[in-house]
């Protein structure tokens, strides 16, 4: 009976893993059969590096290097903002914070992860917005405040919790004996932290940065509802830009079937692709962080 358990529950498993790999196998094929027609018509140089997105045209025109170009900038705008912030607030819970705080801060951090992304899109409204709009108007004069620097923000502020919640993890993974050790040599507390600890956290560290940017990388409701959503190169990050994700829900909403609709699931290929050299980033960080 223990033996057939044993047997049975590894088919569960398998089973399990194997609705993961053919829900992702699903995905690709719906893609890549829907919008590399798309791709194929527009041509793959028009359609990566062009400049111009006017499907509703009488000549259309589908260019996505504004969106791939949006969501560069405010990924890494995001990045700025949001990794040091998270990785500092990490060493303040792992090795800094009175427990009576951490009490206080720990379920606040995890909080905000609970936060619905349509509620962080009306506090970037009513908060974000109008604060970017006051730097706006005293650097250059005008701007409305809904601009890719309200994203940037605002998703530095969303990818925290990942952040925050995976480096304290790593760090407190760390053993005691590398603290204690560099304090017996003569550091100081917050040098045994950041020369010892920090540096045999990284793994973790990098792995948490990386989960962050698929996270600033995906968001979308949020996005759609600060960054102004011109589907146009950007210029500044006072102005508003289009993210990829922002396209495609956007537009497919009144997308007629044809050409502009493949087009938006063309877009999702692009954005696919973005998520997989991170993927492949944060394998390769991972492996040349353990040496292996």
């Amino acid at each position: 009976m223990h033996k057939f358990r044993e047997v049975f529950f590894e088919y569960v498993f398998m089973f399990s893993a194997g609705i993961s790999i053919l829900a992702l196998v699903m995905i690709f094929v719906f893609l890549f059969a829907n919008g590399m027609p798309a791709v194929a018509e527009v041509g793959p140089i028009n359609f990566i590096f062009g400049t111009e997105w006017r499907p509703m045209d009488a000549t259309p025109s589908f260019g996505v290097l504004p969106m791939i170009a949006a969501s560069i900038y405010i990924t890494l705008g995001a990045i700025v903002i949001g990794v040091p912030v998270g990785i500092f607030t990490a060493v303040f819970l792992a090795h800094m914070c009175p427990k009576w705080l951490y009490a206080f801060l720990k379920p606040t951090v995890n909080l905000l992860a609970g936060i619905p992304s349509v509620v962080y899109g009306f506090f970037g409204i009513v908060i974000i917005v109008p604060f970017v709009r006051e730097i706006s108007l005293a650097l250059t004069g005008g701007g409305s405040g809904s601009s890719m620097l309200a994203a940037m923000i605002l998703l530095g502020i969303m990818i925290l919790p990942t952040i925050v919640n995976i480096s304290e993890s790593a760090i407190r993974a760390v053993p005691e004996s590398y603290y204690e050790g560099s304090l017996a040599l003569g550091a100081s507390h917050t040098r045994s932290v950041f020369s010892v600890v920090l540096p045999a956290a990284k793994s973790g560290i990098f792995a948490s940065v990386i989960l962050g940017v698929g996270r600033a990388v995906g968001e979308t409701m949020a996005v759609v509802m600060v960054a102004g959503n011109q589907a146009r190169m950007p210029e500044s990050i006072f102005r508003g830009a289009r993210a990829l994700t922002s396209n495609i829900v956007i537009e497919m909403s009144y997308a007629e079937a044809g050409l502009h609709r493949d087009s938006l699931i063309a877009t999702g290929i692009v954005l696919l692709v973005f998520i997989f050299i991170i993927n492949v980033a944060f394998t390769i960080v991972t492996r040349k962080s353990r040496g292996t």
